[in-house]
């Protein structure tokens, strides 16, 4: 299903390019001239294209990302949607230059455009909105905080404003009735996705589909450096499933930093609890300053998002590895597990940690895997056995290949063991990762 709707997204994306393509005459190629300026076009209608798809699937809507595997899936593949975007309109103007290469007064004209040229004007300031809001997302340019990013996101709209009128005005698009067909619906559902994120999902409205309000009843410190907040509603209440996660919105405004902003942290209680549990680590000025929340603070809380563990398990084994605050997603379903009623296939948990100060909920986990018959927990101390490797996992499960592997925690931790799981025999299609690079 994941593939599926993966390259569902990739082929719409493409509808304008498989139109435009076969428009492209004998004339587009009888010389060099030619075949720069109808590739200059090709790469505009491309590009805008995969430009509007970017925005479709950017509303971050609870439940439509578990199609494509989670939030993280959903969001990789709309980060390279916009930098496939991004691309090709940065060629789409050189590319016409160079088709006017013949006249340097075509070309200057084209790149330097008159004051009244207000078309190629558009196309310009789409294309630097979009070196705005884009170029953050390529590593080259360092991360960028997670607000900021957020915001200058926000000149998305306007550059997707300024890049239809460009292309509407030249009128040198899609043939009709493709034009108004094509561009029509892919900007509709662009401005609906725009007209969620920013006027429905943040106007926190009290229905269907948007935010959920808590408050926070207790702050319990873990460790050093990590809490878990017990929230409880205060009206709708969420519903969820082990392992997924939510974007949560303090108003404590005591609080030093992260006021009014919105955040991802993985749901840590179960289900069927009454009120939610959420465990956060200092990795921030916001989550340091989550540290301290107030008891009695209300908080929104839109999701549930993500699709670590399947909606319909098999009785296959399982093979959980969590590093550190990656440990979230399994004890929301290890503690789903411990209420009566639930059953499970045969469970092994490693929790790989540096030392003993850092092995979050081990005194619980050893409680669940006391009161659980196929619930198996073992810690994994870097500074006693250094990285993870084969003998420590067949040492813990000997039926390695035949079970399904769930990993959570750093990207080092993800890279390592699933490539230990897949010389362990285990198949590509049974590892499954979650990291949390919503960025």
């Amino acid at each position: 299903m994941t593939r599926r709707a993966t390259l569902a997204i990739w082929v719409l994306a493409l509808i304008p390019t498989f139109i435009a393509a076969p428009g492209l005459t004998d004339a587009d190629w009888n010389s060099p001239n030619a075949v720069f300026n109808g590739l200059g076009r090709l790469t505009g209608i491309s590009g805008l294209g995969f430009l509007l798809v970017a925005a479709c699937i950017s509303s971050r809507v609870p439940g439509f990302d578990r199609a494509f595997g989670g939030l993280t899936k959903l969001w990789r593949t709309h980060h390279l949607l916009g930098g496939v975007a991004f691309l090709l309109l940065l060629a789409h103007p050189l590319l016409l230059a160079f088709g006017r290469g013949h006249s340097a007064t075509d070309a200057t004209g084209l790149l330097f455009p008159a004051f009244n040229a207000w078309p190629i004007w558009a196309g310009w300031g789409a294309l630097v909105l979009m070196m705005l809001f884009l170029g953050p997302s390529f590593s080259f340019f360092g991360r960028p905080p997670y607000q900021r990013w957020k915001w200058v996101h926000k000149l998305a709209a306007p550059a997707i404003v300024l890049a239809l009128a460009h292309a509407f005005a030249l009128d040198r698009t899609l043939p009709p009735p493709f034009d108004y067909l094509v561009w029509g619906t892919l900007s509709l559902l662009a401005v609906a996705a725009l007209a969620y994120r920013w006027l429905f999902s943040l106007a926190r409205l009290r229905v269907a589909g948007g935010r959920f309000p808590y408050k926070v009843t207790d702050v319990r410190p873990v460790s050093q450096g990590v809490v878990e907040i017990s929230l409880l509603e205060t009206g709708r209440r969420l519903a969820y499933e082990p392992g997924q996660f939510v974007y949560l919105t303090p108003f404590d405004e005591t609080l030093k930093s992260g006021l009014n902003e919105e955040h991802p942290f993985t749901l840590s209680s179960a289900p069927a609890e009454t009120g939610l549990r959420i465990t956060i680590k200092d990795l921030g000025d916001a989550s340091r300053a989550l540290q301290k929340i107030r008891s009695g603070s209300n908080v929104s809380i839109e999701g549930p998002y993500g699709a670590f563990f399947p909606r319909h398990e098999d009785d296959s084994p399982e093979l959980w590895i969590a590093g550190g605050i990656g440990i979230t997603p399994f004890l929301s379903r290890a503690r789903t597990l411990r209420q009566p009623g639930s059953s499970t296939s045969r469970i092994c948990l490693i929790l790989c940690v540096q030392d003993e100060a850092r092995a979050l909920f081990a005194d619980e986990l050893r409680d669940i895997a006391d009161a659980l018959p196929n619930f198996e927990f073992r810690l994994h101390y870097f500074y006693q056995q250094g990285p993870l490797d084969q003998t420590f996992i067949n040492a813990c499960c000997q039926d390695l290949e035949s079970r399904h592997v769930y990993i959570c925690g750093p990207p080092a931790l993800l890279s390592l063991a699933s490539r230990l799981a897949l010389e362990g025999g285990v198949k590509a299609n049974a590892i499954h990762t979650e990291e949390f690079d919503l960025l």
